[in-house]
């Protein structure tokens, strides 16, 4: 379903969200069925293919309830859970005003300023630059944000991510991004779960029967049909195998639902609610290559500001690049360019969380086409380029716009 605009891309969101959850139970439908077939192979390897479809389909009816009380179960799980479970992954804290009064209050004005209702705040301890947003009702969102962040942003590139996660909730994005968390972990359960029992239970029950076989080997009769079946359980085997690892492939390829263009409306709604494009493109280069959480799957870190994970040739990836972020923000809100600053070496590494905490500003620009690259750049944000304006010689990747 295609979104042309905001409203479309809400109601968007709220659509693809009820096609993957009935896809899901397709899925697990399927996964059931490749595990019947496995079972089925096990059990009485002699019989024809399909013998085995057959009875596969047999028992694929006859576990119907089981298998759809088990996914409601799991999405019921998740509905109630899933802030549980992903703050077990990254470590996320709830944080009051009292403990965090600088972000509570930034976040608390954006939503005072525009009316949202005010979503929980949480931190997560550690020196990697990200934040996301979760929550499938307004009792349940939350923002959370790393301390490296807060360290490394000043209050209008903070308020400026905020504005971003905050534009998610708003836009439906966060349900649709969490509805994709839980079809991958239902999935990737039941997939494993089959896999691991046709394994084990394999190897038992083949030595079984090849000892079996050599037991009734005088039979020349019995033993030319079981030549003959012999093949047919092998493709009946194949055949399940294939189901299963499709339905897992398709069930990792739900991110390809989130469309990329959630993210370029979200850096816009950012911009609507602090009126500040600047400390959004500064604070993305601030963010850009620093957003990896340590232990995190990759189903959460699609639901980051930045995810640095990308897949076979940008396929995959759940995120436009952060330079087309920008180049989008100085083309239609009217910010400055701000090229990709350098990532710290190993040495300014070991003393960067002595210097964030006394205030000091991250490494300088890579390139000197940004804004930072001039020695009377302040840590707070762009100063006016010395450049010809538009120069395409000294400024290749994009002139400075005006406000």
């Amino acid at each position: 379903m295609a979104a042309y605009g905001l409203y479309t891309h809400i109601a968007a969101n709220k659509t693809r969200s009820m096609l993957l959850l009935a896809g899901l139970f397709l899925l697990v439908y399927v996964i059931v069925y490749a595990g019947a077939l496995i079972v089925e192979v096990l059990d009485y390897a002699g019989a024809p293919a399909d013998y085995y479809l057959r009875a596969a389909l047999r028992d694929l009816i006859w576990s119907l309830p089981y298998s759809t009380g088990a996914a409601a179960l799991w999405i019921v799980i998740a509905y109630f859970f899933h802030q549980s479970i992903i703050d077990a992954v990254t470590g996320g804290t709830d944080v009051t005003r009292k403990e965090q009064p600088r972000l509570y209050n930034l976040l608390e004005n954006l939503c005072v300023s525009r009316g949202i209702p005010m979503p929980k705040l949480k931190i997560i301890d550690s020196e990697v630059l990200n934040a996301y947003a979760t929550g499938l009702n307004q009792r349940q969102y939350a923002v959370t944000v790393t301390t490296g962040l807060l360290n490394a942003l000043n209050n209008d590139e903070i308020e400026a991510v905020l504005g971003h996660e905050l534009t998610h909730i708003r836009n439906g994005d966060v349900q649709m991004m969490v509805v994709a968390v839980i079809i991958a972990g239902v999935v990737g359960f039941f997939a494993e779960l089959f896999f691991r029992l046709f394994f084990n239970f394999g190897n038992y029950g083949w030595s079984y029967r090849r000892g079996s076989s050599s037991d009734s080997s005088s039979d020349s009769g019995s033993g030319s049909e079981r030549r003959s079946s012999g093949g047919g359980a092998i493709l009946i085997i194949i055949l399940a195998v294939v189901l299963i690892v499709l339905a897992w492939a398709l069930s990792q390829l739900v991110r390809l639902a989130l469309s990329r263009s959630r993210e370029y409306l979200a850096d816009a709604g950012s911009v609507e609610l602090t009126k500040n494009p600047d400390a959004m493109i500064s604070a993305l280069r601030k963010i850009e290559g620093r957003g990896e959480l340590p232990g995190a799957t990759s189903a959460v870190m699609e639901l980051c500001v930045d995810n640095p994970r990308e897949g076979f040739a940008d396929l995959f990836a759940t995120h436009p690049s952060v330079e087309a972020r920008v180049q989008a923000l100085v083309r239609y809100a009217g910010g400055h360019y701000i090229g990709p600053l350098a990532l710290p070496t190993p040495s300014e590494a070991e003393g960067g969380e002595a210097n964030q905490r006394e205030g000091t500003p991250l490494p300088s620009p890579a390139s000197s086409s940004g804004p930072w690259g001039s020695p009377d750049n302040s840590a707070n944000g762009p100063a006016p380029s010395h450049r010809p304006w538009g120069d395409p010689a000294e400024n290749p990747t994009g002139p400075w716009g005006q406000h």
